[in-house]
């Protein structure tokens, strides 16, 4: 072998082993012949067995848990007959993986199989389970502690006070309580909806409840929904159905996932309902596309708008913008995270355009 040649295996070899993803690659006789550094750093002792064994530890070790579906040898067949990468899934060590089988051809004919894993990140994920321990935590003692002084109340000075203003102690710690296990309620949803975007089942979910429907008729329904459960019905937006005007011509047509739909549209009016003075209006148009093939939906209010420096914050999870308009109203800064995953994952798009003090609007482009 030249020098030359020798240089660039070493060159190769640097590069791969400078990956954040793990590689392996087995040769013609199922042989591990090379794995770099974060294939090490992913697999662990799990390494040590393929080494042995080679490609059928492996494809045991990515098979486990992975439930119905072909296995990974098909996955590695099928990767070999259309000589592009195959994606699959696997667990390990409790985390939920993205991995690619794919052949790799040698100069002299020879057929390589090599297999890339992406390194979990856990990073929001862990960031929203610290926040929701926090606020469970919160919304446990809150409630344990305005129970226990109500309890206090009526045994010791329900005697001396008079019916209207015990109603009006016992209203306002109900009221304290019901606010914390509100957003206790709305962090677990959050939790719930994230842990579908990592663990990649968003796409499945999404295509078993896509159905096309009536928009305006969906909207109006939709609305009426949130008044009967109250879901934005806090003092503070004031009276929400009054301030929601609707621009939506009949008869457009949208492809959508309705439970997914419905989230990413409490989302963006609860944003616009809090970041806007409650006597402003909240307008929600929609107009088909001249493409024929999708509808824009916006979501326009006249609030505190977003700064141009802050940009880059919208939809990354857990930023918030640090206007004191912003920081004063309760949130995590995760709601737009989510709903720019699940526009997405419905074929769809979002983004925004604002002006500081004079208001955000937020289009949705949607399949039709």
């Amino acid at each position: 072998m030249s020098d030359n040649a020798s240089q660039e295996i070493l060159d190769a070899r640097a590069v791969l082993d400078s990956l954040g993803q793990g590689v392996l690659l087995f040769d013609t006789d199922s042989r591990l012949i090379y794995y770099n550094h974060a294939a090490q750093h992913i697999l662990g002792a799990n390494l040590v067995v393929m080494r042995a064994m080679g490609w059928s530890a492996c494809a045991n070790l990515f098979d486990a848990r992975r439930g119905d579906g072909p296995s990974v040898n098909e996955l590695r067949l099928q990767a070999f007959q259309q000589a592009e990468p195959v994606r699959f899934h696997a667990i390990l060590s409790g985390a939920h993986i993205s991995c690619w089988v794919t052949a790799v051809y040698g100069t002299f004919g020879q057929v390589y199989t090599m297999v890339t894993l992406e390194r979990p990140d856990w990073t929001a994920f862990s960031e929203l389970m610290s926040a929701f321990r926090r606020e469970s935590s919160e919304a446990i003692s809150s409630a344990q502690g305005h129970a226990d002084l109500m309890l206090k109340i009526l045994s010791s000075g329900a005697q001396s006070m008079d019916a209207e203003h015990l109603a009006a102690r016992a209203s306002g710690f109900a009221e304290m309580v019901a606010t914390h296990l509100h957003r206790l309620e709305q962090f677990t949803r959050a939790l719930y909806r994230l842990e579908v975007i990592r663990t990649d089942q968003l796409p499945a979910q999404i295509n078993s409840n896509r159905q096309r429907v009536v928009l305006d008729e969906f909207i109006e329904d939709y609305l009426e929904e949130l008044s009967d459960q109250g879901t934005l019905s806090d003092p503070q937006y004031g009276d929400f159905r009054a301030r929601i005007q609707r621009e939506i011509p009949r008869n457009l047509n949208v492809l959508v996932s309705l439970s997914h739909m419905k989230a990413i549209l409490t989302d963006l009016l609860r944003n616009a309902l809090m970041y806007s003075p409650p006597e402003t209006s909240i307008i929600v148009r929609a107009s088909r596309q001249v493409d024929g093939k999708s509808v824009q939906l916006d979501i326009v209010d006249k609030g505190y708008g977003i700064r141009a420096k802050e940009a880059e914050k919208v939809f990354a999870p857990f930023q918030r913008a640090r206007q004191p308009q912003v920081l004063a109203e309760f949130g995590y800064g995760i709601s737009l995270h989510l709903v720019k995953a699940e526009i997405e994952a419905m074929g769809g798009r979002i983004w925004y355009t604002s002006e500081e003090k004079k208001g955000a609007t937020f289009s949705l482009k949607l399949p039709s």
